[in-house]
C-alpha cells in the first residue's frame, strides 16, 4: 500500500515521464496531445499558451514548453498535496469563499452584461456644463495649470538667435517657422497652446527646479535658460493657479466620468430593487419567522 509520499513521488515521476514522450501521440477519446498529467488531471499541448509555443527556434520552443510544464505541475502537486492535507475546518472555510467567490463573478458579469446592454451612457454637453455650473467647489485645482509652449533645442543647433522672435510672436507665418524649424533641430517640442496642462510637465522639462511655481507664473511669460547641453525656451498663453477653480474644459472628462458612475450607480439600484420586487412578486423570497 502507497502512504501519501510514495503517491506524491509517483505523481511526479509520471509528469516527468509524460512531458518527455506523450508530446508524440494523441488521446484516443479527444484526438488531444497530452503532455503531463497530475493525479486525474491532464495537461494538453493545446492548453499550453501560444507565447510558449512561437519561439523562433526548435530548441528554444521546447526549453519553453518545459518551462511552463515545470511550473504546471509544480502548482497542481502542491494543490493535490493541500487537498490531501488541509484540515476539515479550513476545508469548510474554502469552500464558503469559493461560493462567495463564484457568487460574486456571476453577479459582476450579469450587472455587467446589463449596463452594456441597457444603461444610457450617451452624456450632452449641456448635463456636463449644467453638472459643473453646479458643483464648481468640487473642482478646485491642486496645482497649477497652463497653456504653454515648450521647447528644447541643441546648443550647437543653427540659428538659435531665430527662436526668440519666433517663439515671443503671435504672428501665425512666425509661429509656422518656428514649429518648421522645431520639427528639424529640436530634441523637445510640446505646443499646449490651446490646451490645459499641470505646470509641472513643463517644470519638470527644465534643468533647473521651480521652487514657486506660483511666483514663476506671475513672473514670466516668456523664460529661457540652459545647460552643457540644451537650450530651453517656456512661452506662458495662460495659466490658472491653486487652488482656483479649474476651467471647464480642464475637467470635462472628469465631470464626464463622474456623471456616469452616478449613472452606472443609479441603474444597478434600480436593477436590484427590480430584481427583488420581482421575485416577492412570484413568491421567490420569503423570511421565515
Amino acid at each position: 500500500m502507497f502512504n501519501r509520499s510514495s503517491r506524491f513521488i509517483l505523481i511526479s515521476i509520471t509528469i516527468i515521464f509524460l512531458a518527455g514522450v506523450c508530446c508524440t501521440r494523441k488521446n484516443e477519446n479527444t484526438g488531444r496531445k497530452p503532455v503531463a498529467r497530475a493525479g486525474e488531471k491532464i495537461l494538453f499541448f493545446d492548453q499550453i499558451p501560444a507565447i510558449f509555443r512561437s519561439n523562433n527556434s526548435r530548441e528554444d520552443s521546447i526549453a519553453a514548453i518545459n518551462s511552463y510544464i515545470n511550473s504546471w505541475a509544480r502548482r497542481e502537486l502542491m494543490y493535490i498535496k493541500a487537498l490531501d492535507n488541509i484540515s476539515p475546518a479550513n476545508r469548510a472555510d474554502i469552500e464558503k469563499q469559493i461560493q462567495e467567490m463564484r457568487a460574486n463573478l456571476y453577479i459582476y458579469h450579469y450587472q455587467r452584461q446589463m449596463i452594456l446592454e441597457k444603461m444610457d451612457t450617451v452624456v450632452t454637453d449641456a448635463e456636463l456644463e449644467n453638472y459643473f455650473a453646479l458643483n464648481k467647489e468640487l473642482f478646485r485645482l491642486n496645482s497649477s495649470i497652463v497653456k504653454a509652449l515648450f521647447i528644447k533645442v541643441p546648443v550647437h543647433a543653427p540659428n538659435t538667435g531665430n527662436i526668440r522672435q519666433w517663439y515671443t510672436s503671435s504672428d501665425a507665418k512666425d509661429l509656422q517657422q518656428l514649429e518648421t524649424y522645431c520639427y528639424q533641430f529640436a530634441e523637445k517640442y510640446d505646443d499646449f497652446g490651446e490646451e490645459w496642462i499641470s505646470f509641472d510637465k513643463v517644470a519638470v522639462e527644465l534643468p533647473e527646479e521651480i521652487i514657486k511655481p506660483e511666483e514663476f507664473l506671475r513672473r514670466y511669460s516668456f523664460f529661457e535658460t540652459r545647460d552643457t547641453s540644451y537650450l530651453y525656451f517656456v512661452a506662458i498663453r495662460d495659466y490658472r493657479l491653486s487652488p482656483a477653480i479649474a476651467p471647464y474644459e480642464y475637467v470635462k472628462d472628469d465631470i464626464k466620468s463622474i456623471i456616469l458612475n452616478n449613472r452606472r450607480f443609479e441603474f444597478l439600484k434600480s436593477l436590484e430593487n427590480g430584481i427583488y420586487e420581482e421575485a416577492v412578486k412570484a413568491n421567490l423570497f420569503k423570511v421565515y419567522n
